[in-house]
């Protein structure tokens, strides 16, 4: 089985989804959890349940990663309670709908902020945490099929996630030296609040599941033992690398409707 145990794990957007599967399965291989989230109180209900279930120690730390200072303070709480942080899994996105002729300038910022800023931000202060301590840690990135494939009304998101991808590459060369480990996870349809957001009647289900080869979306545990893997030693000479647990879906070639205009 693998084993984190003596590792300490920063989770962010660690309340519902992805995030807090891949915090429970942090903790059930046996590494502290440091959970964050703009989320407090359901982010301490998510992390009581897994303390409860697992026996790990957690900690929950109220967290916006578009803010500098919130970063900061999420590493210094870490350091803390744990001494170190050997893994840094950022998870924290959203996601909001707007194509190149209707997006806001706004929205395109918000969703910048998050998804490509706030994890360059932490990967900065946790790196130069490992740096400093001559940990040999592994940082892991929430990337998307959406960085390779894409929507068209999912123009932030989609950019941000291609950011974060190239983001992934340079951050891994420049660490390597280090030893250091970068590497992002490109989840396709995984069933969670943001699926839902897209999934929003049946024909929108319909049509999303119809590029997924597996023809289900995911199950957040799914992308939670690529983390588990991505963050362990099994991982050894892993780095610079996205993971897609997508079902399929990007080696699918798919038709989209004709044009009928003659």
């Amino acid at each position: 089985m693998i084993s984190l145990a003596g590792k300490t794990a920063i989770v962010t957007g660690a309340a519902r989804g992805i995030g807090a599967a891949c915090s429970r399965a942090f903790a059930e291989h046996g590494a502290n959890v440091v959970m964050a989230d703009v989320l407090p109180e359901l982010c301490a209900e998510t992390a009581a349940s897994i303390s409860r279930d697992t026996g790990a120690d957690t900690l929950t730390v109220q967290t916006d990663v578009s803010q500098e200072a919130d970063c900061e303070a999420l590493l210094v709480r870490c350091v803390e309670r744990f001494g170190q942080c050997d893994i840094l899994l950022n998870n924290a996105g959203i996601i909001v709908a707007g194509s190149i002729l209707d997006v806001s300038t706004e929205d395109f910022d918000r969703v910048l902020g998050v998804n490509l800023r706030g994890t360059f931000m932490l990967s900065r202060a946790v790196a130069k945490h490992m740096v400093e301590r001559s940990i040999h840690g592994a940082i892991i990135n929430m990337s998307s099929t959406n960085a390779v494939v894409t929507i068209p009304d999912q123009l932030a998101y989609a950019t941000s996630k291609g950011g974060v991808g190239q983001l992934t590459k340079v951050m891994a060369m420049e660490l390597a030296a280090h030893d250091i480990r970068v590497n992002a996870i490109g989840p396709g349809s995984i069933a969670t609040d943001m699926l839902d957001v897209v999934m929003q009647d049946d024909n929108a289900r319909r049509t999303i599941l119809s590029r997924t080869p597996m023809g289900r979306a995911g199950d957040p545990s799914e992308v939670a033992s690529v983390a588990v893997f991505l963050a362990s030693d099994y991982a050894s000479y892993v780095t610079g690398q996205t993971i897609y647990p997508d079902g399929g879906r990007l080696s699918l070639n798919y038709t989209v409707p004709l044009r009928e205009d003659g």
